[in-house]
């Protein structure tokens, strides 16, 4: 089972995220999300746990409960949903701006 671990302490790293899951079962990997460009926590991270019982218990027992002193939130972990076009702003260029050249070239301007 995949686990969602929200409100996460910047300074908690994947081994204290394994470390306090592994108290309830295996743990199979826990990552902390990091920010790509400055590599800081972006305070949250997953938690992937073999056996389902064993997981939300792990669930029950640590939703709300401090780790590295902030209360984290943990819950079964949701399929991040699909993006659509319009989620991508800018970032594909264009935009229907139109009027890319200096001037206009059928008249002859040459103003620019």
């Amino acid at each position: 089972m995949d686990i969602y671990v929200g409100n996460l302490a910047y300074a908690t790293t994947d081994e204290g995220l394994k470390a306090a899951f592994a108290a309830y079962g295996e743990v199979t990997s826990a990552r902390v999300v990091t920010d790509r460009t400055s590599g800081r926590s972006k305070g949250f991270g997953f938690v992937e746990m073999p056996n389902r019982e064993q997981a939300q218990a792990a669930i029950d027992a640590l939703n709300g409960q401090p780790l590295d002193g902030r209360p984290v939130r943990v819950n079964e972990s949701q399929p991040k949903p699909p993006r659509s076009d319009r989620d991508r702003g800018d970032r594909r260029g264009g935009g229907g701006r139109g009027g890319y050249g200096y001037g206009r070239r059928d008249r002859g301007d040459t103003r620019w």
